[in-house]
């Protein structure tokens, strides 16, 4: 059913090195399904795409993490791809913005090696969530607890393991979105635990 994202604004946070094929298959979905996903990353231009080792596509940047809120936003997705991430998670706006969405109880989707960013957002913590198995040690070191799944969902929080997730991940991210806030669910989480 078409539609489902109309009026919703996604925010994709890349930059160089991102895993081409996990930010354009989510992008699709977000755009088949009427969403509206815009390219944020840590400088103007163009961010340049792997397919794996091997230099892919370019990406022309719709606006800098430096001059964006999350408010502006439904949703964020993270791609993977390993020297994105990296890159990332050492920018103080980038780490911020992706916090915010957080802090927000907005969805958030990040695949492969996307959760690196979020590992050093500080927003893992009490969190179940899977990833590219060589981060299952920072995520543990965060204080969040890796699964070894396809794609898991924790209140809002999408996250899967590789490029072979994607029409699962997809899926998933398009209907988080479509739910909205994810306020009332992590209170009941964190509430659930004990914390």
């Amino acid at each position: 059913m078409a539609g489902k994202l109309e009026g919703k604004r996604v925010a994709f946070l890349a930059t160089d090195g991102v895993e081409q094929v996990e930010l354009t298959e989510p992008w699709k979905a977000v755009e088949q399904e009427g969403g509206k996903p815009e390219l944020v990353s840590l400088e103007e231009g163009e961010i340049q795409g792997v397919n794996h080792m091997d230099k892919g596509d370019t990406f022309g940047v719709d606006a800098t993490v430096a001059d964006v809120d999350a408010s502006s936003y439904d949703a964020l997705v993270l791609p993977g791809g390993v020297a994105n991430p990296d890159f990332l998670r050492a920018n103080e706006d980038a780490v911020r913005f992706a916090r915010s969405f957080f802090e927000a109880g907005k969805p958030v989707g990040a695949i492969c090696h996307g959760p690196w960013t979020l590992v050093e957002a500080d927003v893992v913590r009490g969190r179940t969530l899977t990833s590219w198995p060589s981060l299952r040690t920072d995520i543990r070191n965060a204080g969040g607890e890796w699964v070894d799944e396809e794609v898991h969902v924790d209140s809002g929080f999408v996250t899967s393991r590789k490029p072979d997730d994607l029409p699962a991940f997809c899926a998933k991210v398009v209907e988080e979105i479509c739910e909205g806030r994810h306020d009332e669910q992590a209170l009941q989480t964190a509430g659930a635990g004990g914390t």
